[in-house]
């Protein structure tokens, strides 16, 4: 009897469990077992019931929330009128990536597990819980529960007669060969994304926004530029509403691109052809048919992400080099993850880096193995600043330039961030791809409900929009408590939000935590107003939102509200705990955070 396909489905937002997931493909492979690996929103679900062997491999988002791709999956998955031995002819394994930092440690893994179980489903193991707080990574859960998921699988689906395991200093075939082409005129490579596509633009077909400015909004002895930067999105078929975000492609600079090609020897302005070895792995959509080298290292290509463990575990098994070799052997192997933290993770070492480390295994790097080797870029997230009430045809983001050192000679800089606020609309045209999607905030519809928002620093996003498209639709009940280090250095938008409250629409509560001697944050606003605060939830039905660093923010934020409910409520600490819950389950406190 032939073994049984094994289908591995992911929900990713950072890359990290699309990674895992493949990381099981090849794995399943060694072990001869035939492996689909795919989004879970690009999978079918409703054939769900007629596979025999599937690992859900899942992250956990923001407060508990599934990753993007995933969403429409999940949706389906917990209808109610799906009938209870629906999953009974599936064997499954579930393995979750969370932050123990956050309340909702791996709740998407964990509420999965049971709702498949639910189905009917046989559990072939307890969820795998990977940590990022462990010192080694999510990696110190992973690879003792794939060591006991593997002994299973081969309980239930042995090595087939005359063949073995192979093993793990075999290289396996790569997913693409790319044919280079050879006098190929230097035309455009199509296709690209569209300036003014048809239907809403999306991942696939981006609206490519001309850039209206890019302005520097803190003071020149600011710790940090930060950005407001203004598209023009006329024509594009884009709407947008308070709280919803809006992605956008970056690209390596040109330096990057230049470095990498001579480390790997290769030439930018080589054209190629990719062909995929199984029938069943699509090329990918983003990449132009033909595709020069440029294009793939520019705009493709995470060259400058740090590497994770299967990266060296790669590597190694295309290096030449005996020395180079043994290194990058070390580095993947399970005892060396304490080595690897240090060398790559911690002072944040890109792949690029990396590459020039081992230059004779970067220049024996066969070309079909770049799409195994490097992830590729993906889009970043930005709250939407603006309304399309108040500014028509265009859209605002507020960006916070990423730059900082590790103990490598280079400071370390974000690659979206960096590249946004290297573009200069004043020098020529510079055209963004971008797209929206809805964010995870959403603003009350029915007239007269006060919001009371929370957004310290570049948080304060997504309630610049808010207070703009409310205060067109006539709209009063606008509290903003903002939080920043000094009232000249880092106060977003302060003449707007003055002309605001003289105009009566809004009420606005400051926190500049530097300038006074004890630091003042939003939290300690907030329970200064506390009265206020109870007031408006208590007898106005008002909403409560929160947005910002990820860090220490929201918990503390979160313990100054049920202090309020305590001291101008009048509840029990169990009873304080109930009404917030109350208030989060219906959806009157809504979080938006990022780390």
């Amino acid at each position: 009897m032939s073994s049984p396909r094994l289908l591995v489905l992911f929900g990713s937002q950072t890359g990290t469990a699309e990674d895992v997931a493949e990381r099981l493909g090849r794995e399943a492979r060694r072990r001869r077992l035939g492996c689909r690996v795919l989004a879970l929103d690009s999978y079918p679900v409703v054939n769900l019931i007629k596979e025999p062997l599937v690992i859900f491999v899942c992250a956990t988002t923001g407060q508990g929330d599934p990753p993007d791709n995933m969403k429409n999956f999940w949706r389906f998955i917990f209808r109610k009128n799906l009938p209870p031995t629906a999953l009974c002819q599936v064997d499954f394994a579930v393995l979750g990536l969370g932050d123990s930092s956050y309340t909702k440690f791996n709740f998407v893994a964990k509420k999965l597990h049971r709702r498949l179980l639910q189905l009917g489903g046989c559990a072939l193991l307890p969820p795998c819980l990977g940590d990022d707080q462990h010192e080694l990574g999510p990696d110190a859960a992973i690879d003792p529960w794939l060591h006991d998921l593997w002994g299973k699988m081969l309980e239930l689906y042995p090595v087939p007669p005359g063949l073995s395991v192979i093993p793990p200093g075999v290289l396996l075939p790569s997913k693409f060969t790319l044919q280079f082409l050879q006098g190929l005129p230097r035309t455009e490579e199509q296709p690209e994304p569209m300036a003014d596509p048809q239907g809403a633009p999306s991942e696939l077909q981006p609206f490519l926004a001309p850039m209206v400015s890019n302005q520097r909004v803190t003071g020149a002895l600011h710790f940090q530029d930060v950005r407001l930067i203004e598209f023009d999105i006329t024509g594009s078929g884009i709407s947008f509403a308070a709280g919803d975000v809006v992605l956008i492609q970056p690209e390596n600079s040109a330096s990057h691109v230049q470095r990498f090609c001579q480390v790997l020897g290769l030439d930018p302005d080589q054209y190629f052809t990719l062909q995929p070895r199984e029938p069943d792995t699509s090329r990918p959509a983003r990449l132009p048919v033909p595709c020069s080298v440029r294009h793939l290292v520019s705009q493709y290509l995470d060259i400058a992400s740090v590497p994770r463990r299967s990266f060296f575990e790669l590597l190694a098994g295309l290096s030449p080099a005996a020395l180079e070799r043994e290194k990058l052997l070390e580095l993947s192997s399970a005892r060396g993850q304490e080595e690897l933290s240090d060398y790559c993770t911690r002072p944040r070492r890109t792949i690029l880096e990396v590459l020039c480390d081992f230059p004779h295994t970067a220049g024996a790097v066969s070309p079909d193995y770049l799409l195994d080797l490097i992830p590729p870029i993906r889009p970043r997230a930005f709250s939407i600043a603006s309304s399309l009430l108040a500014l028509p045809g265009r859209l605002q983001i507020l960006v916070a330039v990423v730059q900082y050192r590790t103990r490598l000679k280079e400071p370390r800089r974000g690659l979206c961030s960096s590249w946004l606020a290297s573009l200069d609309p004043g020098q020529g045209p510079v055209r963004v791809p971008l797209w929206v999607r809805p964010g995870s905030l959403a603003f009350p519809e029915t007239p007269g409900t006060p919001v009371v928002m929370v957004g310290p620093g570049t948080g304060v996003a997504p309630f610049r929009a808010a207070i703009q498209e409310r205060v067109a639709q006539g709209q009063t009940g606008n509290v903003l408590f903002f939080g920043c280090r000094h009232r000249d250095q880092d106060f977003y938008w302060e003449a707007e939000w003055r002309e605001l409250e003289r105009r009566g629409c809004l009420t606005l509560v400051t926190a500049f935590s530097r300038e006074q001697e004890q630091k003042v944050y939003v939290q300690h606003q907030l329970k200064v107003l506390g009265p206020l605060v109870w007031r408006l939830l208590d007898s106005h039905g008002a909403h409560f939102y929160l947005a910002g660093n990820a860090k220490a923010m929201p918990a503390d934020v979160t313990e100054a509200l049920t202090s309020i409910f305590r001291e101008q409520g009048g509840l029990s600490g169990p009873d304080a705990t109930s009404y917030l819950t109350r208030l989060q389950r219906t959806q009157r406190f809504q979080m938006e955070t990022w780390a």
